[in-house]
């Protein structure tokens, strides 16, 4: 009943705007565009992402995404956006503020994909500096984070565009596409971004 209740009436969230790009958050109408670009990009995806389930891209699983969208987000451990063309109409990739950390930390992580016909054009940086810029200006957060695959060179290049800085490297930090993988640890403090930006 919960599902339900959320799909009609999701949590009332910003709309972020920067360069191109309008991010907001994920709405029951947007499942068919999602699982398209999902399922179009999954070859650039599934390798830097944790296992893909049979149902994947199912409805059904889309809707439990759905639903721990919501969940954290009113629990204040998350911040899901989806990426679109500044008119709104067409998904290009999701940007989540996850992991959400108060008290002393006062932090959070980035995580971010943008499909494949949309890459390459600055969508991911841009959706990345709103995302920040929400963070540190609305969340009160004073530092975020990021972890990559030292083989996702675009990834890198999208976090060092936006002002993170490499902090070292973490050993078999997440299981991906079938074994735990190194990644590449950033971070990036409220001062630097907002001086930067």
């Amino acid at each position: 009943m919960a599902l339900l209740d959320f799909l009609q009436s999701p949590p009332v969230t910003p709309i972020l705007v920067q360069d191109d790009v309008m991010l907001r958050f994920p709405m029951p109408e947007d499942y068919q565009q999602w699982a398209d670009l999902r399922g179009q990009s999954r070859d650039i995806l599934e390798p830097f992402e944790p296992d893909w389930s049979e149902d994947e891209l199912s409805y059904q699983n889309w809707r439990r995404r759905l639903k721990a969208f919501e969940r954290n987000y009113r629990q204040d451990l998350a911040r899901p956006f989806y990426i679109f063309d500044r008119d709104g109409k067409t998904l290009r990739g999701v940007c989540v503020l996850s992991n959400i950390r108060r008290g002393a930390a006062m932090s959070a992580t980035i995580g971010y994909w943008i499909g494949t016909r949309f890459q390459r054009k600055g969508y991911a940086s841009a959706a990345v500096r709103a995302v920040l810029h929400y963070g540190f200006s609305s969340l009160d957060l004073e530092r975020v984070e990021a972890a990559c695959q030292p083989e996702n060179k675009a990834s890198q290049k999208v976090l060092e565009k936006c002002g993170f800085e490499r902090e070292g490297c973490a050993k078999a930090y997440l299981h991906i596409y079938g074994q735990r993988r190194d990644h590449l640890l950033y971070g990036i403090v409220r001062d630097d971004f907002l001086t930067r930006a």
